[in-house]
């Protein structure tokens, strides 16, 4: 960011006191200008609303930047899974002479690209507050977790609407 522009309104008419104080902020970077105002009843809400927005549209700015363009542009699950075999690579039955291979722990019947990778991690039993400052710092979209009161196996992940969710998994035998 190299500036930021807040203007903040107050209106006098009686009439529209939902609207009588009114933040407009604008952000000016390298990139594109980054804008969001919002109105409200007060001053200090008015700036929380703004600042909620313009959070929100800083953060779908830089999504729109990691897209890439051009000969560098990842394939989507829709052009990798759009390849069809050949009709010789269509098998007729499972079982005619099919070879089986051993990928870790997976017996795989055929010739298919599975690539199989295990890790172990020690796990320490943390609270989900814990859990989503961890996923911060490792900077990935979702952590695997041992939920400290539960003792549950969990999972806490980034929404794409960027708030959280948690996945709880109920162990049975």
């Amino acid at each position: 960011m190299t500036r930021v522009e807040v203007e903040v309104t107050h209106e006098k008419n009686p009439r529209q006191h939902d609207t009588a104080a009114k933040v407009e902020m604008t952000l000016r970077s390298r990139g594109p200008a980054v804008r969001a105002e919002a109105t409200s009843t007060d001053q200090h809400s008015a700036l929380d609303s703004a600042i909620d927005k313009l959070e929100s549209r800083l953060r779908r700015a830089v999504d729109r930047r990691r897209i890439h363009h051009g000969e560098k542009t990842p394939r989507s699950v829709a052009q990798a899974t759009a390849v069809v075999p050949p009709d010789d690579a269509i098998l007729d039955a499972p079982g005619d002479d099919v070879p089986v291979s051993k990928a870790g722990p997976i017996e795989v019947e055929g010739d298919c690209p599975l690539v199989v990778r295990e890790k172990t991690h020690e796990a320490t039993p943390m609270t989900l507050d814990q859990a989503m400052y961890e996923m911060e710092l490792v900077g990935h979209d979702f952590y695997l977790f041992l939920e400290k009161d539960s003792m549950r196996p969990s999972v806490v992940y980034l929404r794409k609407g960027y708030d959280y969710g948690v996945i709880h998994l109920d162990v049975t035998e």
